[in-house]
């Protein structure tokens, strides 16, 4: 029983004892629920616009940022290099929407669903065709995105900050902010909505669904180009980069599919939810709760709030 109570109990006398040490563990919990939600916002944009559930955004994330890389490496100024990579990006959803989408009009979303893993798997192999299969750094000096960390007096004590988090957190904040504009306000954005409502409806109405749908994925490219950069920043890129797809699944499942800004606050969730419990319970369940809490945590939500935090309750009446 002793045993019990000193795991149950030490956690928040810990939390109490060193406040500025529970402080910082949130802000890095904060800044990698950032990163999470940069990953998630693809998954959620073409979810939102065409009711698909895209399996190939991971690879799109590096798919993106390799392109920018090897334009990088041929002598282009960033600037340029970045708007290359994302006209690269809006060439492949275009190519996409013919080659695949448009055949695909008004199919069961299992069948969609299928498509895109067929997808990723194509533009995997094709992808080590063209960059090869090493790994490769983001030229992050040329972005101007620093490394140093930033420090924050706090009692008599410091709080560290890493930079790239800083600019992935104010980057992610323009995003929604955007994005939630573009739905909400313009014709594209509402037609999009209609799409994902009902393809043969909106076909009916005079809605191009075949451009809808290269717009949706070309910024879901863009989406995916920024996430890339903003991860591959942090360490490399290669293709085993596609694999952090999958953290986007708890999130969209906490925020809620078809929610922009239910997709940030999910992140921010799982992101601090992990660092609380790897750094204070970490050792009383044997460690590397990180790999599997977010998952967890989303099988909690299915069970009592299916929908997500704001994703919209589906009725549907006999």
């Amino acid at each position: 029983m002793e045993f019990l109570y000193n795991v149950s109990v030490d956690p928040f006398l810990q939390i109490f004892e060193d406040p500025v040490f529970f402080i910082q563990v949130i802000a890095e919990g904060l800044m990698a629920g950032v990163m999470y939600s940069l990953v998630a916002l693809g998954f959620c944009l073409i979810y939102k616009a065409s009711g698909v559930f895209n399996f190939a955004q991971g690879i799109f994330i590096v798919f993106s940022v390799l392109c920018l890389i090897t334009v990088f490496e041929f002598g282009v100024p960033i600037i340029p290099a970045v708007i290359i990579a994302f006209l690269a990006m809006v060439l492949l959803s275009y190519i996409i929407e013919r080659v695949m989408l448009r055949h695909l009009v008004n199919q069961e979303e299992i069948i969609m669903f299928m498509a895109t893993i067929g997808l990723a798997f194509f533009l995997e192999g094709f992808g080590q065709t063209i960059f090869g299969g090493g790994s490769k750094l983001v030229p992050t000096e040329a972005l101007h995105i620093g490394r140093d960390p930033i420090i924050i007096p706090m009692f008599d004590s410091n709080i560290r900050i890493q930079q790239l988090d800083l600019t992935a957190g104010v980057i992610a904040a323009l995003l929604v902010g955007l994005l939630a504009l573009f739905f909400q306000k313009t014709p594209v954005g509402r037609a999009l909505r209609a799409v994902a409502d009902d393809h043969q409806a909106a076909l009916s109405i005079g809605i191009p669904l075949q451009w809808m749908w290269v717009v949706v994925w070309s910024v879901a490219g863009l989406v995916a180009l920024v996430a890339g950069i903003m991860w591959g920043a942090s360490s490399s890129v290669d293709f085993s980069l596609v694999l952090i797809a999958l953290k986007a699944l708890p999130v969209l499942i906490l925020g809620g599919f078809t929610s922009v800004p239910g997709v940030i606050v999910g992140g921010l969730i799982i992101g601090v939810g992990e660092k609380i419990a790897e750094i204070y319970w970490g050792d009383a369940l044997g460690g590397s709760i990180e790999e599997w809490f977010a998952y967890v945590l989303a099988l909690v939500f299915l069970m009592f709030r299916p929908q997500g935090l704001f994703g919209e309750k589906i009725i549907e009446r006999v």
